[in-house]
């Protein structure tokens, strides 16, 4: 017998996960086509159901940090999108800082929540099943 605990997802949560890929994919792609209208369009389905699925993740820190670092990415991505749709990208705030540049503060948010959860929350939790 085989003791090893397992993670299971639920069907309906595994289905929205696989969903919001496809959105994610198909605003990617229209970003590098410069399909803006659809592109714009996909930011919303895409942002939306990661953060359902960091809410219904939400009871499991491992997850929930994940979850949340994805939210962040997505933000980021979508606004380094928007700046170069709206030709704002390449303009300078200050010294060799451009307006593409500001998405580093929410990738940056990303990093700090799983550098908080790998360097200091699980190593204080390595008996939960969540950390193993």
């Amino acid at each position: 017998m085989n003791n090893t605990q397992k993670y299971t997802i639920p069907l309906q949560y595994r289905r929205m996960e696989n969903l919001h890929i496809v959105f994610w994919l198909i605003k990617d792609i229209s970003w590098c086509l410069f399909w803006k209208p659809l592109a714009i369009a996909m930011i919303f389905p895409t942002l939306i159901i990661a953060i359902v699925i960091a809410i219904r993740t939400r009871k499991m820190v491992s997850e929930l940090c994940h979850n949340l670092a994805i939210i962040f990415w997505i933000s980021a991505n979508s606004y380094w999108m928007l700046a170069e749709f709206w030709e704002i990208d390449t303009i300078v705030i200050s010294g060799w800082f451009t307006f593409k540049h500001l998405a580093v503060i929410p990738f940056g948010i990303g990093i700090l929540i799983l550098a908080y959860y790998y360097a200091w929350w699980r190593p204080r939790h390595q008996s939960l099943a969540e950390t193993m």
